[in-house]
């Protein structure tokens, strides 16, 4: 049984209208129909597909057993033309992180969400330029 494809993304937050506000505007996600269910909520769509899953957490994500927060490690989406995309995140003063990936020849772009997810955004390396051309707004910390 081999697996079809990637579905979705199910992220636990207290900031629920802040988080949907960020990926719709920060990532171009936009919110969409969702099944109604017991607890708060938002899907959010990359074009037609669903692709994050936002659930109200009142109070916080829970701990696991051994102690650390249940969280993920990041979020990956794959877009073009990476100049304009940095431009909208210093238009949105969202700090980043370049990070180039020449065995893959991508380039890496970090961020974090309002809940501190990271999230990394790929493009192609190949016609982006030199770096000093695309690190307008660097952050050590994404």
């Amino acid at each position: 049984m081999p697996l079809l494809a990637f579905d979705h993304v199910n992220i636990r937050t207290v900031h629920l209208d802040r988080m949907v506000a960020w990926y719709e505007q920060v990532l171009g996600l936009r919110s969409g129909a969702r099944p109604e269910f017991p607890v708060p909520g938002a899907w959010l769509y990359l074009g037609e597909t669903c692709v994050l899953h936002l659930i109200g957490a009142d109070p916080p994500p829970m701990v696991h057993s051994d102690g650390e927060s249940l969280r993920m490690e990041h979020i990956a989406f794959r877009a073009e033309a990476m100049a304009p995309f940095l431009e909208h995140l210093d238009g949105c003063g969202v700090p980043y992180k370049l990070v180039p990936f020449e065995a893959l020849d991508i380039i890496l772009v970090f961020v974090r969400d309002p809940d501190g997810n990271r999230i990394h955004v790929d493009f192609p390396a190949s016609g982006q330029g030199s770096g000093a051309t695309w690190s307008a707004r660097p952050s050590s910390d994404p």
